[in-house]
């Protein structure tokens, strides 16, 4: 039952490992536990079958906006849909990386995996689908699929487990299925809706195959992801601030509007690709898009909405925008030692947590001073928190 990991695995973390040698008991790492106890306090639905409510407090008419009106986008439905379920995955993953903590790895096996096992679905190429698969048939989406496959080579390129690298290339096999010639190439953001192709699916899908290249050596991974790249720069990225666009459809019309998540992602890519290839055009592109990302999705250093802060304030937008914003920023910075992004993230959670959380201890999603409070919480967002804490704290020398 997934409540009770708050008084076993959990409280476990707070005394076993690294975490209690090391953590003082303010650091980004106790704040990301502290956060994922919350979540499986208030989440959680006592049924074993290790599923979340999609908000708090549950909301039986609460449908989610964010499918693209599909099936099941009017449904109200007990549990979460798969996307905001993924957090979890994201998340305790990212703990995994800094701890090694047995007790992490073994709520993942023990916890998350089997919960996600709820979304699989066996239509071939095997994948996972939007809602569980206790209800009728949902849809499946590529970028659903991607954020999965990322997380499973992470958990590979940490653990070894060969189980984990052969669920990211099971993964990986339906979303290169997404893949046509229409547009050049690119793959498309839902499978039974194959209208347009997405930066949401293409930016991460470039990451993801180099997770796969770095975990296999095998060069059509890094082939693939070269292409990708190219793609999507080419059809997707805004040459004036090198930011991207969301997505193109199949008449050649973008819809313009640009996420953090995005760009993020494409600077994920650019330094991972300079990593691997050593080519110094691909960490320029990434530093070009950070640089930007940093005037677009931030106000300026007491110039913006928020006057009295002595540092760029997130805009509000999701917070797991931001968060895959983060990870394009640390990865940024393992390549150039250039602080300056994270040094901002450090200053915006910070001030999250001391600020943005209401009295159940869940974040809102305004991040300047004047912000007001919302009742009802996203699972998702709250997950996305918990995540960035946890990243921060795999960065500890980028505080200053």
């Amino acid at each position: 039952m997934i409540k009770q990991i708050v008084g076993t695995a959990i409280a476990l973390l707070i005394t076993t490992g690294l975490y209690a040698q090391q953590a003082s008991e303010n650091t980004a790492y106790q704040r990301a536990v502290k956060s994922l106890q919350i979540i499986e306090k208030l989440y959680g639905v006592a049924d074993g079958q290790h599923l979340f409510r999609e908000v708090y407090p549950f909301d039986q008419t609460y449908n989610a906006s964010y499918l693209g009106d599909g099936d099941n986008s009017k449904k109200s439905n007990p549990y979460s849909y798969l996307w905001p379920f993924s957090g979890s995955l994201s998340a305790y993953t990212a703990l995994l990386e800094k701890s090694n903590d047995p007790e992490i790895k073994k709520h993942i096996d023990q916890e998350v995996l089997p919960g996600l096992e709820n979304y699989y679905d066996k239509r071939q190429p095997a994948a996972y689908a939007s809602y569980v698969n206790s209800a009728p048939t949902s849809d499946r989406f590529y970028d659903d699929n991607i954020w999965l496959g990322i997380d499973f080579a992470d958990l590979y390129l940490q653990s070894k487990n060969p189980a984990y690298l052969a669920k990211s290339k099971e993964i990986w096999t339906f979303v290169e299925s997404g893949m046509d010639d229409k547009l050049g190439g690119g793959i498309y953001w839902c499978e039974q809706r194959k209208e347009s192709k997405n930066t949401c699916s293409n930016a991460p899908a470039v990451v993801y195959l180099l997770k796969l290249y770095e975990a296999t050596q095998e060069k059509k991974y890094l082939t693939q992801a070269v292409t990708l790249y190219k793609w999507t720069m080419k059809n997707l990225e805004d040459p004036a601030d090198h930011l991207y666009w969301d997505n193109i459809n199949l008449k050649g019309e973008i819809q313009k509007t640009k996420y953090p998540y995005n760009t993020g992602q494409m600077i994920q890519a650019g330094a991972l690709l300079y990593k691997l290839t050593k080519e110094e055009k691909y960490l320029k592109d990434a530093q070009l898009s950070a640089k930007s990302a940093l005037a677009y999705f931030f106000y300026p250093a007491g110039n913006g909405k928020d006057k009295t802060a002595n540092y760029p304030v997130l805009k509000k937008s999701d917070n797991w925008f931001i968060a895959i914003m983060l990870r394009g920023f640390i990865e940024l910075y393992h390549q150039d030692k250039n602080s300056q992004y994270i040094q901002a993230f450090h200053s915006n959670l910070e001030h999250a947590w001391k600020a943005m959380r209401d009295k159940n201890g869940l974040f809102g999603t305004e991040w300047t001073a004047d912000a007001k409070p919302s009742d009802q919480k996203w699972l998702l967002n709250q997950f996305a928190l918990a995540e960035m804490y946890a990243r921060l704290s795999q960065v500890p020398d980028t505080l200053k």
